[in-house]
């Protein structure tokens, strides 16, 4: 079965937990280490023959245009992280969808194509965020990426569709793919996602998860990741404990965790997995709601 591999393309000191110590105002002053780190899984994903769909930031995409038509010429669909990694149950409406216009514009400037697929920063469309769904479709996008269905102090919906889905908002539908997780029970689900949880727990925990969605519940998991999380030897900036420890451990074993998982399992872009909205289940979806499910 294909799964689906998705890159989040952002810089060491554009996390959530790391923007608590750092300012969006000191980014254009910090040495960057973005183009390297991507490079670096850039190579990885050829040597296995793998593509993917990339998140863009489109601070990176201003930045580095040049990076983003690498990633294009490389045959990886390009997609959008927002542009300066704002929480969006922190914005309002208007400033939501001028983010997102923004990270457009850029992106589509630098890869000579508008990307239809969405993913919130540190996925953050919560139950007080469902309305950024209809400003997305609003918007041009097709596909969002930004629901995690757990528990979770920053994230996440509890007991949202856990498999691709088309959601109908009010401006039209999207699909939408939530990350991997993994139904132990009916009331116990748990994230097997990749990111933190492949960087911090043992790798046959995200093996496992894997090989239950695909093989018990026959459906594909979305597993994502950042440039950063391969890179070792980044800047310390974070400041609290639990940041730091969320932010930092795990990062000399991931990019081998990376590679086990490129043998393990066979990927592709999230369009080339859920290319077909007719054949996915679909939830009407009201402002500020839960889908009906």
């Amino acid at each position: 079965m294909r799964n689906i591999l998705s890159v989040d393309v952002e810089d060491y000191f554009h996390p959530s937990e790391v923007q608590r110590s750092v300012d969006h105002s000191r980014w254009d002053a910090l040495p960057s280490r973005v183009c390297d780190s991507t490079a670096e899984v850039l190579d990885l994903l050829a040597a296995h023959r793998t593509r993917a769909t990339f998140f863009i930031l489109g601070w990176v995409a201003r930045r580095f245009p040049a990076l983003v038509r690498r990633i294009a010429a490389a045959g990886h669909e390009i997609a959008c992280h927002s542009y300066a990694h704002s929480l969006v149950y922190e914005l309002s409406p208007a400033e939501f969808k001028a983010d997102t216009l923004h990270a457009v514009a850029v992106i589509a400037d630098a890869a000579g194509a508008r990307p239809t697929a969405y993913r919130a920063p540190s996925y953050s469309i919560t139950r007080r965020s469902l309305w950024a769904l209809e400003t997305l479709v609003e918007c041009g996008f097709t596909t969002d990426s930004s629901i995690y269905p757990i528990r979770h102090d920053r994230y996440g919906i509890p007991g949202h569709p856990r498999h691709p889905h088309v959601l109908e908002t009010p401006a039209g539908p999207i699909i939408e793919v939530p990350p991997a997780t993994a139904s132990l029970s009916p009331s116990r689900i748990v994230p097997v996602g990749g990111g933190g949880y492949l960087r911090l727990l043992p790798y046959r925990y995200t093996a496992a998860g894997i090989r239950r969605i695909n093989a018990v519940e026959q459906a594909a998991a979305c597993i994502y990741f950042h440039p950063w999380e391969i890179d070792a030897a980044q800047p310390r900036l974070a400041s609290s404990a639990l940041a730091r420890a969320r932010t930092y451990l795990g990062l000399h074993g991931m990019k081998s965790k990376l590679a086990r998982l490129l043998r393990d399992f066979e990927f592709a872009p999230l369009s080339d997995v859920c290319a077909d909205p007719s054949v996915l289940p679909a939830f009407p979806i009201g402002s500020g709601n839960d889908p009906v499910h």
